[in-house]
């Protein structure tokens, strides 16, 4: 009989993307492996992207009529309302009394911040128009104090950015402060609404950016092409946090058991390096904090961008670290697109739908290397890294 101790376990997990507006949506597009592109005209080419769906944008407008406040926020910071209301609502947190939960913390990060507000803005002060809503709505802290606002938290409210680590990283917060006692309920996650002119130029700059607008999967993860498939999606997600005793799980909960962290000297525009050694130490470090007779795991969610060198960094650093038995490799990026700094935290919502259904849908496209999904799932690993050589995972076990 495992002895009684603290665990972290998540309550609700709430989410928005090109896939869908909540679970059972996303776990459709999932099952069903239908990828969620469109292409757009960018600087005059055909641009792949990943947006919201129509009902999607019927969400946030519905959202934004809610408040009159809402209509000035940024597209990144709707979204992550809308995630957090649905994650609180699930775990039964929304509390219709207007005392602040002062148990309740919040933290939601983004890479890129309020990318769309941010150049709306700029354009107005080209023309000499600027509004004094400008730095009220672009700045990065705006994030979670909304959030905090929409599900009545009066804990720590916390936004940051570590590039696209930085869901993974709102986690990691998140368990670190339940497990110090410091917040009894904890709501993390990302969001990210980079589908902007410049957003999207800048990605192209770096030579990443997907030329497959005209095939059904334009982002290819350890596909065979030998090229760069990277595509930009939009969404976000957050997960609600609490902590439970050994005796107070019940069947079918979802733990989180250990967060992982990688860093390496920066030696590219991107801090990529060949072997992924930030990779080998994010996996290496939550490994080492299980027992020792349960340091494995049955699949892994990777990062996988869908560009060379980040997947190939990543392949590396798996067999480096799980040598001649790797697990079974997935991921969500064929179907949605990278989400900057809300991917970690849609790839834990996908996690949640791989530990409930017990079926991986394999992508509709060669792969470089031969997988097949495990007979079952118990334990998954969730990869994610950013720009600066940071590595975060994050390893979560059903009961």
């Amino acid at each position: 009989m495992e002895a009684e101790r603290e665990h972290i376990v998540i309550r609700g997990c709430g989410a928005i993307s090109a896939l869908g507006i909540n679970a059972q949506s996303a776990a459709q597009a999932y099952l069903s492996g239908r990828p969620s592109f469109s292409v757009i005209k960018h600087l005059q080419q055909p641009t792949p992207v990943a947006a919201l769906s129509a009902a999607g944008e019927s969400a946030l407008r519905k959202l934004q009529a809610e408040n009159p406040s809402y209509r000035q926020l940024d597209r990144s910071v709707l979204m992550a309302i809308y995630a957090a209301r649905q994650a609180a609502d699930q775990a039964g947190w929304l509390n219709a009394s207007s005392v602040p939960q002062q148990d309740l913390a919040v933290n939601i990060g983004s890479s890129r911040g309020a990318t769309g507000l941010f150049e709306q803005h700029f354009e107005a002060f080209q023309q000499e128009r600027l509004s004094a809503s400008a730095s009220p709505t672009t700045t990065l802290g705006n994030l979670s104090s909304w959030v905090g606002h929409a599900v009545n938290a009066g804990g720590a409210q916390i936004s940051h950015s570590i590039t696209c680590s930085t869901a993974l990283m709102a986690i990691a917060n998140g368990v670190a402060w339940l497990r110090a006692g410091m917040a009894n309920r904890f709501l993390a996650g990302g969001t990210e609404a980079p589908l902007t002119d410049f957003t999207i130029a800048q990605m192209k700059a770096i030579g990443i950016y997907s030329s497959m607008h005209d095939q059904p999967f334009p982002c290819q993860p350890y596909g065979t092409s030998g090229e760069n498939t990277f595509v930009l999606g939009e969404g976000a997600a957050v997960l609600a946090l609490e902590k439970a005793t050994t005796s107070q799980l019940m069947k079918g909960d979802m733990v989180i058991e250990a967060v992982g962290f990688g860093f390496e000297p920066i030696k590219s525009k991107t801090g990529i390096s060949a072997e992924g050694l930030n990779f080998q130490q994010s996996m290496q470090h939550a490994l080492s904090q299980l027992p020792l007779q349960k340091q494995s795991v049955d699949a892994i969610i990777t990062h996988s961008p869908g560009t060379r060198a980040g997947d190939t960094a990543e392949l590396n650093a798996i067999k480096a670290i799980f040598k001649n038995n790797p697990p079974a490799i997935t991921t969500n990026k064929h179907l949605l697109g990278h989400t900057l700094g809300a991917s970690g935290a849609l790839s834990l919502q996908y996690a949640l739908h791989l530990l409930d259904r017990q079926q991986i849908t394999p992508p509709d496209y060669p792969l470089s290397f031969p997988t097949s999904p495990p007979l079952g799932m118990q334990r998954l690993m969730m990869n994610a890294a950013g720009f600066g050589g940071n590595a975060a995972s994050i390893i979560l076990c059903i009961v």
